[in-house]
């Protein structure tokens, strides 16, 4: 296990939710490979993306998604952190502020001054899935877990995808 999932599970613990890990191959650790190999629906399982800006003042924050929707970048993050332009952070960006690796980032166990964005579908389900910070394991919880967090609740975080 990662230091980085080690640090995940730690913060579970000290949330006091009740959760299920789930331990996957990390060759399927990528949302539509981790649906399919392992049976779960992505109308349930979560995308956490790091949006950072590319003017201005460097803010970043974590949008959390379901797997059937996209993250409104555009509009509704950009006005959120209050930037004139933003992006998805790269790689390289997201380990530097997480430590989390690309198919294993969550909403656990980030910076606490890093702003946490969750689209209101997301609270809908009777339980989602979150990456588990590396590859290697994903959490099932139910999404109270990110009124635990303190994150904010955002309505059109994210638009509907028709084609998935």
């Amino acid at each position: 296990m990662t230091d980085a999932e080690q640090m995940v599970i730690e913060a579970l613990r000290k949330l006091g939710v009740a959760y299920e890990l789930i331990e996957i191959d990390p060759a399927f650790s990528d949302t539509a490979a981790f649906c399919e190999r392992y049976g779960f629906p992505l109308a349930q399982t979560c995308n956490t993306i790091l949006v950072t800006s590319k003017k201005g003042p460097p803010k970043q924050a974590a949008c959390v998604v379901l797997a059937n929707t996209r993250l409104d970048v555009n509009k509704r993050v950009r006005k959120l952190l209050g930037v004139p332009k933003a992006s998805f952070a790269s790689a390289e960006e997201m380990r530097a502020l997480t430590g989390m690796e690309v198919g294993g980032v969550t909403a656990l166990a980030l910076p606490p001054e890093l702003p946490l964005y969750v689209d209101e579908r997301v609270m809908r389900p009777a339980w989602i899935i979150l990456g588990g910070g590396g590859r290697s394991i994903k959490i099932k919880v139910t999404p109270e877990v990110f009124t635990a967090l303190g994150a904010e609740v955002v309505g059109d975080l994210a638009f509907e995808q028709q084609d998935i």
